[in-house]
């Protein structure tokens, strides 16, 4: 797998609902409906808005957020296109 796919989706009681998906491929059709797509092939963020506000493409910023949250999806996704996984600092 090459891609991570986060869409976030408003339920009608207001509440966000988070959905993660991995891909080998982009699509244009993701472009329009996925909020972040990190490339882990280039090692970086093809998309990233959240709530109609556009977040800075930072790479280190955007994927250690995430780590926390998909520790073992994100170092398959490291290891299985050639990069070594980053070591974190607990905070």
């Amino acid at each position: 797998m090459r891609y991570l796919f986060l869409t976030y989706y408003t339920k009608p009681n207001g509440q966000i609902d988070e959905a993660m998906s991995l891909s080998n491929r982009l699509r244009p059709k993701d472009l329009q409906t996925v909020n972040v797509i990190l490339d882990f092939k280039k090692l970086e963020v093809v998309k990233c808005s959240l709530r109609d506000a556009t977040v800075p493409k930072d790479w280190d910023r955007i994927s250690s957020y995430y780590y926390k949250f998909y520790p073992a999806i994100m170092e398959r996704l490291f290891v299985e296109n050639g990069h070594p996984v980053p070591e974190t600092s607990e905070s």
